[in-house]
């Protein structure tokens, strides 16, 4: 089951990265195995809203195509949510009212938005929710309204399903956005 994850010190942790903006507000948590991952992905999308970009950060492996299938299901999108690695970009349209999904994978891209503006994705913004894998450093002049959530897990030959997911609500969007509710 998931819960808060417990204060830790930056300097001393095996996870420490630097927070993705110093202007957001965070909260963490732990989850425990792929099914979780997809089930905070289905909380998650209820926050969600036509306009809204986050950012996914991790390992390979480290579960972010999990959770944005628990965010196409939850915002109730067409088509089976996959990574999107040799397409790049996937789209899936609302199956109801809601904004539909756009899927990047970021991965096999050079740095900056230059690279990523064949995709279009300033044009996608106001009508989808654009889920950018590896995305830091090349989508963040997008828009000044971002949440990005940063996945850790143990790298390794290791059986370890544990997770340690840090969101961050940047921008006035997620300033009143409170977190820990998710």
């Amino acid at each position: 089951m998931e819960a808060p994850a417990a204060a830790h010190n930056q300097a001393e942790s095996p996870l420490s990265s630097p927070a993705p903006q110093s202007s957001g507000h965070s909260f963490e948590l732990v989850v425990d195995s792929p099914d979780e991952m997809r089930d905070l992905g289905l909380r998650l999308a209820k926050l969600l809203r036509a306009g809204d970009l986050v950012m996914l950060t991790g390992e390979l492996g480290a579960g972010k195509t999990t959770l944005t299938r628990g965010l196409g299901e939850g915002l109730g999108v067409r088509g089976a949510v996959t990574s999107p690695t040799f397409v790049i970009a996937r789209v899936h349209p609302s199956l109801g009212d809601g904004p539909p999904l756009v899927h990047v994978d970021a991965y096999r891209l050079g740095g900056g938005l230059d690279d990523m503006e064949d995709l279009d994705l300033d044009v996608s913004l106001p009508e989808s929710v654009i889920v950018v894998e590896w995305g830091e450093g090349k989508v963040e002049e997008l828009t000044d309204d971002r949440l990005h959530l940063l996945i850790h897990r143990a790298v390794g030959d290791t059986t370890d399903e544990v997770r340690h997911v840090t969101l961050t609500g940047v921008g006035e969007r997620w300033a009143a956005v409170d977190l820990s509710l998710i």
